[in-house]
């Protein structure tokens, strides 16, 4: 992932944000419509993390610098309930929510950092901000990530590097050839 190395915040947390996105793109193309809506053992289904993320997002980053990060309109409850019902949908609301997140920060110089933005009327500097949604975005994703690979079993198809397969990556990077998926 990291291909460059920066000393810019924003450029680095954009690029993790860029990478949750692609691993959960990548997790749900690898399940069927039934198993995106699907609730294990009564955990939230795929569908359902997404929904959440897309009113996270949504509520988070629209009017980031200007209005309280959780939006009086959001009803967080009803992200856990009925899902969207195909993946189109599915895949429209998830990019929906991204969006909110790339218009929110593409803009952003590093002197916006210590900005002061709230969340839940508590008070968050532009950079606590962003951390608190990097690893709430992660979390996510990494269900995600799980569900997918349960259900996969042993046709997964791994997004890193392969169980076994270390010793065989170590030797690419230690040559120089360090893509590695």
């Amino acid at each position: 992932m990291a291909l460059e190395f920066t000393t810019s915040y924003l450029r680095d947390s954009l690029s993790l944000f860029r990478h949750y996105k692609k691993l959960g793109e990548q997790a749900m193309a690898q399940m069927t419509d039934e198993e995106l809506v699907d609730d294990p053992a009564e955990a939230n289904s795929p569908a359902v993390i997404v929904k959440h993320l897309a009113g996270n997002m949504r509520s988070r980053w629209t009017d980031f610098l200007t209005t309280d990060g959780e939006k009086a309109d959001r009803n967080r409850d009803s992200e856990f309930e009925d899902p969207a019902e195909t993946r189109a949908e599915l895949l429209a609301m998830w990019e929906a929510g991204w969006q909110c997140v790339f218009r929110a920060l593409e803009p952003l110089g590093e002197e916006d950092l210590g900005r002061t933005v709230y969340i839940r009327g508590e008070a968050h500097s532009v950079m606590q901000a962003i951390n608190r949604q990097l690893t709430h975005y992660a979390y996510h994703v990494g269900q995600m990530v799980i569900l997918a690979k349960l259900r996969r079993g042993a046709g997964w198809q791994t997004l890193s590097v392969a169980r076994g397969a270390s010793a065989a990556f170590n030797a690419r990077v230690a040559a120089g050839e360090a893509s590695q998926r």
